[in-house]
């Protein structure tokens, strides 16, 4: 992944074929060691495609891959749908204490 990230940071400062001696140099000045291996793999499946045309297809693949939002029914639903509910009610929010807030900081971190 990080052999990805380096081509398209490449990519989006101009270099519209980054070659494999741009990837280490831009892993390089952010202390990441470089598997020669595993850029040239990279290099070798990005060789004479266009960044935008690569980015499209992979948003097409992506797009049926679950994210986890999709809820999951199951059988016994409700039946333990009563039980959840009174367990939900017996809790109390607990109190924020002095020392977690952050009203009382007197600065505020985006100022």
């Amino acid at each position: 992944m990080r052999y990805v990230a380096a081509y398209l940071l490449a990519a989006l400062g101009g270099n519209t074929s980054p070659s494999a001696d741009d990837i280490k140099e831009i892993l390089s000045s952010v202390g990441v060691g470089v598997d020669d291996e595993k850029l040239d793999f990279v290099m070798s499946q990005l060789a004479g495609k266009d960044i935008n045309e690569v980015v499209a297809s992979g948003l097409g693949k992506l797009a049926s891959v679950p994210s986890g939002g999709a809820v999951v029914a199951s059988s016994g639903g409700a039946a333990a749908g009563g039980e959840t509910e009174a367990a939900e009610e017996e809790k109390e929010p607990e109190p924020e204490s002095e020392e977690e807030s952050d009203d009382d900081m007197g600065f505020s971190l985006f100022d």
